[in-house]
């Protein structure tokens, strides 16, 4: 016998199709676009979006990503790497402690608005120069809810600093307000410490020993990340699932999941489910994707850089090397998290709509110029070279690399 799905199931699908346009039927003409069937790039018809749709309201677990692409998206949800000589932690979630300078403070003392604060809590960075050389600075600092030892310390980075304002209380372990001159023992107030100090040694000279106090044990490696790198756990979720949705609108995303541990069924219906919760969440405004440079008109993703398509597979390649230059240990693929207005001080970057796809070269181009800036040093370097910008059509869209010139 036939099975007949529920009939709210119906309801909410002859709405969908039948019925005004939405963000969510948008989200349906989206994957038509890019092929809901993994053989066609034709518009699927009714039935076919009707069994999908009924097919990904099941309560059943999804199938994972192929690994390189799960743990790519996993990891945008990361901080960048810090060595054992720096002050941050390394690679650790963009929820985590945040470190903010003092001179930051009034800038970056809450993540999005006033009534917010950081998930696990903040560590104020204060210059030994300014704490030592202004009057009452305990109590200015106490104005503005800071206290060394509760949730703030003296950051000591250069030699002056340590030989001028740390070296003769590190030697009575006290600081002159009573405080101890110690190490926090802790990130989340009260941190129990005053100092931290990442003061290099010197090979020339033995007396100039390098320096570390504070957040170097391997229990507590690192006191917090950067304050411009911060993105609240429902922020991390809601870029999470843009960035899937992302994938799955690159060309080749179901032949490119179906690869490796998807059946095409399971990569259908995970499609499916992903493109709904990015509808739900307010994560699939087509026109503000086009804006931002993550996808073109046509509904593909593409890198915000060169404005080239993404494909599926470039999510599993590894970059090319230079001929005679390659190394075997390699690990950057083709693609990696672009953010499309640089990470800066005073405003949180990471959030959807400011973030997508693109090639690691490109990535690297921009850096934390941003891409407004880099396309304007660009035109002026083929102005200079005497190349002409004005390039056809045909050859802007060229499929050849750095490396086939």
């Amino acid at each position: 016998m036939r099975h007949r799905p529920h009939r709210r199931h119906r309801r909410r699908t002859s709405r969908l199709h039948l019925g005004q346009p939405s963000v969510q039927r948008q989200a349906l003409q989206v994957t038509a676009t890019i092929g809901w069937d993994a053989k066609k790039s034709c518009v699927p018809s009714r039935k076919y979006e009707y069994t999908l749709y009924t097919r990904g309201m099941c309560a059943k677990r999804l199938k994972k990503l192929p690994s390189l692409v799960d743990r790519k998206i996993y990891k945008t949800g990361q901080t960048r790497g810090a060595s054992n000589s720096e002050i941050y932690q390394n690679r650790v979630s963009r929820n985590s402690t945040v470190l903010i300078p003092y001179s930051q403070w009034t800038a970056c003392r809450h993540p999005y608005s006033n009534e917010d604060e950081y998930e696990n809590g903040s560590i104020v960075l204060v210059d030994p120069e300014w704490y030592f050389t202004t009057a009452d600075a305990d109590q200015i600092l106490l104005k503005e809810g800071i206290e060394l030892g509760n949730n703030a310390v003296l950051l000591y980075l250069r030699r002056s600093q340590w030989n001028r304002y740390g070296a003769q209380y590190h030697d009575v372990g006290v600081l002159p307000n009573g405080k101890p001159f110690c190490a926090p023992i802790r990130r989340e107030k009260p941190i129990g410490g005053t100092v931290l100090a990442r003061v290099h040694g010197t090979t020339a000279d033995a007396n100039n020993a390098r320096v570390y106090i504070g957040y170097n044990e391997t229990n507590l490696r690192g006191a917090g990340i950067r304050v411009y790198e911060y993105a609240s756990s429902s922020i991390i979720s809601d870029v999470k699932t843009q960035l899937e949705a992302l994938f799955w609108m690159c060309p080749g995303a179901v032949e490119t999941a179906i690869s490796d541990t998807m059946s095409e069924q399971e990569a259908l219906e995970r499609r499916q489910s992903v493109m709904r919760k990015a509808d739900e969440h307010n994560l699939l405004d087509l026109d503000r994707l086009i804006d931002i440079r993550a996808i073109n008109s046509q509904h593909v993703t593409i890198c915000p850089l060169c404005l080239q398509p993404i494909h599926a597979n470039e999510f599993l390649q590894r970059e090319e090397q230079a001929e005679g230059r390659e190394t075997w240990d390699i690990t950057i693929t083709e693609v990696s998290l672009f953010h499309i207005e640089e990470l800066r001080v005073g405003r949180l970057q990471h959030r959807p709509y400011n973030l997508g796809w693109g090639h690691h070269f490109c990535n690297v181009v921009v850096k934390d110029a941003g891409i407004e800036s880099t396309l304007e040093w660009m035109t002026k370097v083929l102005i200079r070279n005497h190349i002409d910008t004005r390039q056809s059509q045909s050859n802007s869209e060229s499929s050849l690399t750095l490396f086939d010139f």
